[in-house]
């Protein structure tokens, strides 16, 4: 009688890299909210080259999910299925183009961006001083703070497509509204080209040092949260609805559920207490969803991105 052949993992699927595979790698400690279950695989590739070719020879029926730094991402507790792409050291070049242009890998973190800009004389970038995250995703969500966002600032940018072909887009090309982006979902940004102008550094360190207090005084920066939890009503209009007020009137403030709470400093922002799961996460962020329609009547949108599986009952 012959014996069947075991069914081979999803990694004897994949191509060969020069980067590295993990399989049923945690998510958890790479996340901020530091919750969520595992990826089937984990893969870092070495360059943009080696994306491509991954991404070229990637089964069609493989998911697959780039990471970023984590910052605004919930992993569900059930762990994210596919392929998750975390980019690493062969994405974080930071390099002078002409007198008043950068071009940064799309793993570089925004905050790193802002510093760059500082040593090198341009302003207009000091923004990325008060955003958590790093460049792809500040690409993808039109990324902004303080006055100014990604569309003020982006020349171009260069992605790779889920069929791995390299590809360049424009400004325009990206659609950009308020924290959002009409390009493809499957579009992964390698690097892209920054305008500024020349600056004094004292000036623009003085900016950023605002910024950065102001952060401290305003953001539960030290725990273990997420960033913005959902989208202002009102966009950037400085007159419009504020989605921090509408949860305090709601009385979000302090709610808990499980290891999960709604900061006490700024209650657009939720917290891992130390014991949250993703789905005490989740649920208290519906939960505040559900008493602000309530109560104002406005249904907020989730700013952060949620991926991945239920657990297991």
């Amino acid at each position: 009688m012959t014996q069947a052949r075991p069914v081979s993992s999803l990694i004897d699927r994949l191509p060969t890299v020069r980067g590295s595979y993990k399989e049923n790698a945690p998510l958890a400690p790479l996340t901020w909210f530091r919750v969520g279950g595992p990826a089937d695989v984990l893969f870092v590739p070495a360059d943009a080259d080696d994306l491509a070719d991954f991404l070229a020879g990637c089964p069609d029926d493989v998911p697959v999910l780039v990471a970023g730094v984590g910052s605004n991402l919930l992993v569900r507790d059930g762990g994210v299925e596919g392929v998750v792409i975390r980019l690493g050291a062969g994405f974080t070049h930071v390099d002078r183009v002409g007198d008043t242009q950068l071009r940064a890998g799309c793993a570089v973190p925004d905050v790193v961006l802002a510093r760059k800009a500082l040593d090198a004389g341009l302003t207009g970038l000091e923004f990325y001083r008060g955003i958590p995250g790093a460049l792809g995703g500040a690409l993808r969500m039109n990324a902004g703070a303080y006055g100014r966002e990604t569309k003020d600032v982006l020349i171009e940018a260069e992605a790779v497509t889920r069929a791995g072909k390299r590809v360049t887009l424009s400004n325009a090309d990206f659609g950009y509204t308020y924290r959002h982006s009409d390009v493809a979902d499957d579009l992964i940004f390698t690097s892209a080209l920054f305008q500024a102008a020349l600056g004094d550094k004292d000036e623009i360190k003085s900016r950023m040092d605002e910024i950065t207090s102001s952060r401290e005084d305003s953001q539960p920066i030290k725990s273990r949260t997420g960033g913005s939890t959902f989208k202002n009503p009102g966009g950037t209009n400085p007159d419009g609805p504020k989605a921090w007020k509408l949860i305090d009137a709601a009385g979000g403030r302090g709610l808990r559920r499980g290891g999960a709470q709604v900061s006490e400093q700024h209650c657009n922002f939720l917290i891992n207490t130390g014991d949250a799961t993703g789905a005490d996460l989740e649920g208290l962020g519906e939960d505040v969803r559900a008493r602000v329609k309530d109560t104002s009547g406005i249904e907020l949108q989730w700013e952060i991105k949620r991926v991945g599986r239920e657990a297991l009952s």
